[in-house]
């Protein structure tokens, strides 16, 4: 291997590269600044399996010396300048590359000098091709319905090209598909059915094209669909059946023709985050059962024709950072509960019929006139270029009438009360309990209360059941949701599990930890009462195949993990090592923020133990080997549990995953893998994304990876600290936030 990427290398490469390097396997010269013509010598190195010449500047044209690599697997070209020849009009490189029968991975997008067409003899391509990616490249004419053939295919990107005619219906043949891109070409003709065969699709982008007729009912069938971006062409409906996507996370129907009434059962797309319908001819109300859809983040309907009020249940949308209702027939007034939407960064409903007053307060304050314009009978704040509010002198004169013995009621009681305090503070003190909460915080809660809270601990309730107990949803009278960990009574290990949890949480307050609020217990009646979590445990988010995650949530939930365990580790002179790091331990709040609960078999060490030894088992698979074969419990335990649990986070995989047994193991999977295979371990929906911000995952999940193997060490003493694994998991973000800006 000779990897010299991520440097600032220019200049040209020797003409004699490739020469006298018989055994090199892997050239990866990515991320620099070379420049010049790719040497044709470099096919000499005839045992190259790797060749990565990514985001540099070469120039020249891609040499068809290519095809006597008969190892290769991967060949990266992206983002330089390279060109065809100017004799052919397909491009002859690719019928070269057909004698690589290893060829896994062709990438040579962003190369824009690239004029001509794809060959039909892009079908012969390898049969282990998995991806093509070939955007930004100005190829013109058909996609040849050869490419069907490509059966091992599941990442197809030809957006922003030149192409014309129809998409071929011979894509349907490629059942291993999960992102198909082929927006920003000049495609006609409708969706071919056959792509309804694709049962692992998850990630379909025909925008900016010149399609048209209805949206296929078929869609609304493919229920691994997580985006759908269909904008700007001319679709004219949406089948009924679209709305059975529940999983659908990014749904963009804009600029197209689509008529009538928006779906009644809008409702069902429950996970999708993104959701634009604007510029097209939907008329009728907004329907209020939108405010259903708990993650949307971004919607717009503006450029509709749609009538009636905006709902005022829109305030029930509070994961809303832009809303944008512009340009349609809306009238009467802006709910003043929208004032409750504390993450909503743009507004915009200027150029409608609406009336009246202008909310003013929450995130109000900061939008300007451009979000209002255009409706001539709104008042408010003169900064909003609208005429003030009338105010009625009639109604101040009742407001009054009311609010004057409401106001000397209240002084009256505020002076009995300050002559009450004052004659008890007069009275001898009572000894104050040191131990206890904050009084605000504290409340003894019984087991009458708990069981009317879970309506009887009732099954619907029911939110798990682990090894010492069962966790159930509860409402106390106060209006507060609770989840209760109720022990099981007929086991030792569970009380014992009981008191432990007790000791720990009362000694230890984290933003990232479940935080306790009170206990029931008894002689035969044990629980925990806590803080319930809304979006439940990571485990869930990784395998149902309603949620998703994408890399920047991943990251952030390890990262809060990690802050966690770094706290435990280090954040007083009680050591905490937690002993069960897994997924179902790690519980998500209603901004997605991870909490680490169930303390039942951590264990609490002082300033001179910094290992004891247990007979406790922990989660097989997430074990250290010190604890799995010794029963030897340190900070570095948790620390291993830690790198399995991020390897599981980015793979998808369980440590007890069926392929793993005893010649294999997910640590060395994933070892093998990289950096070279990166994308054969990494969970495959969080690649599929376009050009430059997948590249920018990549690096941030091959960076998390190698991170995760040095918390793998065999050796406990070998193991990187919680402390280090935080500082550079946050470095790792900052340079993903990095590569996302530039997308």
């Amino acid at each position: 291997m000779i990897w010299l990427g991520f440097n600032q290398l220019s200049g040209q490469l020797p003409s004699t590269a490739g020469l006298g390097l018989p055994k090199l396997e892997g050239l990866y010269l990515e991320l620099n600044e070379l420049s010049g013509p790719i040497p044709t010598f470099i096919s000499n190195a005839s045992n190259l399996i790797f060749l990565q010449l990514t985001n540099n500047s070469f120039s020249g044209t891609v040499p068809d010396t290519f095809g006597n690599l008969k190892y290769l697997q991967r060949l990266d070209l992206g983002h330089n300048n390279l060109s065809s020849k100017p004799s052919s009009p397909v491009l002859s490189f690719l019928s070269s590359l057909t004698r690589c029968k290893s060829l896994e991975v062709l990438i040579f997008d962003d190369n824009p000098l690239i004029n001509g067409e794809l060959p039909v003899s892009v079908g012969n391509l390898s049969a282990s091709l998995t991806l093509f990616y070939a955007s930004h490249c100005n190829i013109k004419g058909s996609i040849p319905g050869e490419i069907g053939n490509l059966s091992k295919l599941f990442w197809l990107g030809l957006d922003h090209n030149d192409f014309t005619g129809t998409i071929p219906a011979t894509l349907g043949r490629l059942r291993e598909l999960q992102d198909v891109d082929l927006g920003s070409n000049k495609l006609e003709g409708s969706i071919p059915s056959e792509l309804c065969h694709l049962e692992r699709l998850a990630y379909l982008t025909l925008t900016d094209n010149k399609l048209f007729g209805p949206i296929p009912e078929c869609l609304g069938h493919m229920v691994s669909l997580r985006n759908l971006f269909l904008g700007s062409n001319s679709f004219t409906s949406i089948p009924s059946t679209l709305t059975r996507l529940d999983g659908i996370l990014f749904l963009e129907l804009s600029s197209n023709s689509l008529n009538g009434s928006l779906p009644t059962d809008i409702r069902n797309w429950k996970s999708v985050t993104n959701l634009n319908l604007s510029d097209n001819r939907f008329s009728g109300a907004i329907p209020s059962s939108i405010a259903d859809l708990m993650h949307l983040t971004h919607l717009s309907l503006s450029g509709n024709m749609l009538q009636g009020s905006i709902p005022a249940s829109f305030d029930e949308l509070i994961s809303l950072e832009y809303l944008d209702l512009s340009r349609n027939n809306l009238s009467g007034m802006i709910p003043k509960s929208l004032e409750k939407l504390q993450n909503l960064k743009s507004f915009n409903v200027s150029f409608n019929r609406l009336q009246g007053e202008i909310p003013s307060r929450g995130l109000f304050g900061n939008y300007s006139s451009q979000s209002f314009i255009g409706n001539e009978d709104l008042c408010g704040p003169s900064r909003l270029q609208v005429p003030p509010c009338k105010t009625d002198p009639s109604k101040s004169a009742n407001l009054l009438k009311y609010i004057l013995p409401v106001i000397g009621s209240v002084i009256l009681v505020s002076v009995v009360v300050i002559i009450l305090l004052r004659s008890r503070n007069t009275k001898t003190e009572l000894p104050i309990q040191e131990n206890l909460p904050p009084l605000p915080e504290w409340r003894r809660i019984s087991y009458h209360d708990l069981a009317q809270a879970t309506d009887g601990f009732s099954e619907s309730n029911l939110l798990g059941v682990g090894s010492f107990g069962s966790v159930y949803k509860g409402t106390l009278s106060t209006g507060m949701t609770i989840a209760v960990k109720v022990f099981h009574v007929n086991q030792d290990r569970a009380f014992k599990s009981f008191d432990i949890e007790c000791e720990v949480l009362r000694n230890i307050r984290h933003r990232n930890l479940v935080k306790i609020i009170s206990s029931c217990s008894n002689v035969d009646f044990k629980a925990l009462v806590l803080e319930f979590m809304p979006n439940g445990s990571l485990e869930k988010w990784l395998y149902s195949h309603n949620h998703f995650l994408n890399v920047l949530q991943r990251l952030n939930i390890v990262i809060d993990i990690a802050l966690a365990l770094e706290y435990l580790h280090h954040g007083h002179t009680l050591l905490v090592v937690h002993c069960d790091i897994k997924p179902n331990n790690i519980l998500l709040d209603t901004d997605m923020i991870a909490h680490l609960g169930d303390f039942g078999i951590a264990k609490l060490l002082g300033e001179e133990d910094s290992t004891i030894q247990t007979k406790t088992l922990a989660t097989i698979g997430y074990m250290s080997p010190e604890y799995g074969s010794e029963g030897i419990v340190s900070t570095k335990g948790d620390v291993y549990s830690f790198g399995i649990l991020v390897m599981e986070t980015f793979t998808r995989k369980k440590p007890t995953d069926d392929i793993f047994g005893e010649e294999m193991s997910l640590k060395r999977w994933v070892k093998e893998s990289l950096p070279s295979s990166l994308v054969d371990v990494v969970d495959s929906e969080l690649l599929n994304t376009r050009e430059r911000e997948g590249l920018a995952a990549k690096d941030c999940i091959l960076s998390i990876l190698q991170l995760a193997l040095e918390c793998l060490a065999e050796v406990a003493e070998e193991r990187i600290d919680m402390e280090e694994v935080v500082a550079r998991l946050k470095k790792i973000k900052t340079m993903y936030l990095r590569g996302t800006e530039q997308v």
